[in-house]
């Protein structure tokens, strides 16, 4: 089999422990969009779902900072952040550990990955399955790419691993969704938080439905870090997911910059062959 969903999609803990404080067409408008991908992710049938994130220093720090990370253990744990600061309840989300040893077999073919069978989900992880898979019934292989403790991976080892990703998954029987999670322009955890650089954004987004990798990876981390803040660098998620879609383009579906939520708000999908 191979993968039969792709998508990018927003992160940031104010999308759902903000929710009162937004506007209520930002807040409604958003959730809708998360809502409906969640439906045409349902409507793919995945028997698994690969997660690409950001990981937010909750397992890993600079003691010991990997640039990929695979999970590979039986059931997770998350949000590891105050359920009621977060407005996410903690729950144990299942894995599939023999999945995820075939996964990582094939992605260490091409890219060197570490790989953990413990791994608390933090918002990066558990925001979008908060809309995704609200039953938590859906079988997850949480990945990490550092994007916060420089030395960073160059973008276009991104692409490369997320190449290889989607070599792993074409090697499967199990029919695959894989999402990649994070932010836009976003400057977390700093004075500037709730800044957003909406035609960066628009211009990054042009460049990832297109899945033109020429311009996906034309950017520095300094003019990144400069236009985009910190929490740019997360674009290697995304990057990673662009990669996997083996030159499909992508749709936008909700694009808007949201500043209680601290981060432009976004939604898209690959346009895949679903096969029955």
């Amino acid at each position: 089999m191979s993968l039969v969903f792709a998508g990018i999609c927003s992160h940031a803990p104010g999308i759902t422990g903000r929710k009162k404080m937004a506007d209520p067409d930002d807040a409604t408008s958003f959730y809708n969009a998360y809502h409906q991908m969640r439906d045409a992710l349902e409507a793919s049938k995945p028997d698994a779902m690969i997660v690409i994130a950001a990981e937010h220093f909750a397992n890993f720090f600079m003691n010991n900072m990997p640039a990929y990370c695979i999970g590979m253990a039986d059931s997770y744990s998350g949000p590891i952040e105050d359920p009621e600061w977060l407005g996410i309840q903690r729950t144990t989300i299942p894995g599939t550990p023999q999945l995820s040893r075939h996964i990582i077999q094939s992605v260490l073919q091409q890219v060197d990955t570490a790989y953990a069978e413990e791994w608390l989900f933090d918002h990066g992880i558990s925001v979008p399955l908060h809309f995704l898979t609200p039953r938590y019934d859906l079988p997850i292989i949480p990945v990490n790419i550092n994007c916060q403790g420089p030395p960073l991976t160059p973008l276009h080892r991104s692409w490369a691993f997320g190449a290889a990703v989607r070599q792993a998954c074409d090697s499967v029987p199990q029919r695959v969704a894989l999402i990649g999670t994070g932010g836009i322009s976003h400057w977390p955890a700093t004075p500037d938080s709730g800044k957003i650089n909406e035609q960066w954004d628009r211009d990054f987004l042009e460049r990832w439905v297109n899945n033109d990798r020429e311009r996906l990876l034309d950017y520095s981390d300094e003019h990144i870090y400069h236009d985009a803040g910190q929490g740019g660098f997360e674009i290697r998620t995304f990057i990673a997911v662009a990669a996997a879609m083996k030159g499909a383009k992508g749709t936008l579906h909700y694009y808007r910059p949201i500043p209680i939520f601290a981060v432009g708000c976004t939604i898209a999908t690959a346009n895949l062959a679903i096969e029955a």
